[in-house]
């Protein structure tokens, strides 16, 4: 359980004890190994962005490591701060190499993904995606959710979030 505490530290347990914000699965998989959710750089940083990487739209960090995770908030199909034109295909293109940048900044590949969540604006749209997530993915596979939504930031018809799986040392 998580509480917004009258310090205004929100990473509190029932305790008091200060924690971390991660799904209980992945925390309690942190602290079994004697870690935490600092260990191996899982807090938020300032990045240093390159011609490869969008800034992020809000107050968030674009790429975390929790431990032997790797983090990719959604990514969309934004180069030099505008979207892409030619729809859904050329969005999700252009979010498949703004989440490889942010993936190569943090030490992992596409190849280390092992879970995306997308989004679409347009469900109908899904068969299009498809295509351009298969040609930005290559042989990768890995596990997927893709979402029907009303909405997305920068009016964006598809947004895509990746969990990648990258030992430490």
């Amino acid at each position: 359980f998580f509480f917004q505490a009258e310090d205004g530290i929100r990473d509190r347990d029932v305790t008091g004890v200060q924690t971390c914000a991660l799904p209980i699965w992945l925390r309690c998989g942190l602290r079994s190994r004697g870690g935490s959710c600092l260990e191996g750089g899982g807090a938020p940083r300032p990045l240093a962005y390159d011609a490869h990487m969008t800034k992020p739209l809000g107050p968030y960090t674009p790429a975390v490591r929790a431990g032997d995770w790797i983090i990719v908030s959604g990514q969309l199909g934004l180069k030099d701060d505008t979207l892409v034109a030619g729809g859904v295909a050329a969005q999700t293109a252009q979010a498949i190499v703004n989440l490889k940048a942010q993936l190569k900044s943090m030490g992992a590949t596409i190849d280390d993904v092992a879970k995306t969540l997308c989004f679409l604006t347009d469900i109908d749209t899904f068969a299009t995606f498809n295509e351009a997530y298969v040609a930005g993915f290559g042989e990768s596979r890995p596990a997927r959710s893709t979402i029907g939504v009303a909405a997305l930031p920068a009016g964006a018809a598809v947004e895509i979030e990746a969990w990648a799986f990258k030992p430490l040392g």
